[in-house]
């Protein structure tokens, strides 16, 4: 058996529970819980100004417009450009190169005012032709009338036949219509030459030029390169608004019904205007009727084709319109 006393020492074996968690690591617990609290903080302080800054009353926030009193009395609203009642592509009735042009976008010609100028050399040269033949028929119808006036009076002495006389008198009436014929071709060298001179058709302002000096004018551009008018000339007279009304509210306009013009170029500027005409037909494609209104207190500011709002009034709501100021509408 074997000696007890010789039994080794396990005493130092034991399991010190004091040092089972001595050897391990501290943890730092305070890493973790001061960003908690710093996020709590943030989101407390959030709240509590939100409460602080959010107003106790709720506003609407709305568009502020000026307010006409014409809208008060309006009956209809339509829209609409300036147009100029008398306008014209000025052209020449003859063809031929452009040599002279007077005027430019923005000037003002009378009536009959040369604008522009075709060459016409040989017109000219037709016409001094013309002239030359005319001169020499005079001569021939003067000499053939007294060579009959001499006939006649031998024919009444009994000196000559009456086949004498007959052939004076018939080379006579020759000479006549020969100096017809001339003076005619005289009369068309004149009208071929002023054809050459392009004119003004009535007093107005020129919109625009569609040719320039050098270039072939023609009667309906019958060529490719050719121009067919000169300049665009307009009465500004003669401006009117021409609005589309829609036949569903067609009833509401009559001749003579006062209007309120604004142009979109000019928002703050009212025009009083009148309805001059409703054209006696519809457009079927759009279901509108024209309707032209004219000016009652035009300026040089309005100009032909400017966009135009027209404010069809109740008949008498103009003079309380014009009474009334203009104020803001929330």
């Amino acid at each position: 058996m074997p000696d007890q006393d010789n039994k080794p020492d396990i005493s130092s074996l034991r399991i010190d529970s004091d040092k089972k968690f001595r050897d391990r690591p501290r943890r730092r617990w305070w890493r973790f819980v001061i960003p908690l609290l710093l996020l709590a903080g943030a989101v407390a302080a959030y709240y509590t100004a939100r409460e602080r800054l959010t107003p106790a009353t709720k506003v609407r926030i709305g568009r502020v417009t000026t307010f006409q009193p014409s809208l008060a009395g309006a009956e209809l609203v339509a829209t609409g450009y300036v147009v100029a009642q008398r306008k014209a592509e000025v052209a020449s009735k003859g063809t031929g190169r452009l040599v002279y042009l007077g005027f430019e976008e923005g000037d003002f010609v009378r009536k009959g005012e040369v604008i522009a100028r075709l060459d016409n050399q040989d017109i000219e040269a037709e016409l001094e032709l013309a002239r030359a033949d005319l001169k020499r028929a005079e001569v021939d119808t003067l000499d053939a009338g007294r060579n009959y006036r001499r006939q006649l009076e031998l024919f009444k002495s009994g000196s000559i036949t009456e086949v004498e006389l007959e052939t004076a008198e018939t080379r006579y009436a020759s000479a006549l219509a020969n100096l017809e014929a001339a003076r005619a071709r005289v009369h068309a060298a004149e009208v071929a030459l002023e054809n050459t001179y392009i004119r003004a058709p009535f007093d107005g302002t020129i919109l625009a030029k569609n040719a320039d000096v050098g270039e072939m004018v023609a009667p309906f551009a019958s060529a490719v390169s050719s121009r067919g008018s000169v300049v665009t000339l307009a009465d500004m007279s003669s401006l009117e608004v021409e609005a589309d009304v829609s036949e569903s509210n067609i009833y509401k306009v009559f001749v003579g019904q006062p209007c309120e013009i604004v142009l979109d170029a000019y928002p703050g500027v009212r025009y009083k205007g009148y309805v001059k005409k409703i054209v006696p037909t519809a457009d079927r494609s759009r279901a509108t009727v024209l309707t032209k209104i004219a000016f009652v207190n035009r300026d040089e500011r309005v100009l032909p084709e400017m966009s135009a709002r027209v404010t069809f009034m109740k008949a008498g709501a103009d003079t309380l319109a014009a009474a009334a100021p203009a104020g803001l509408l929330v």
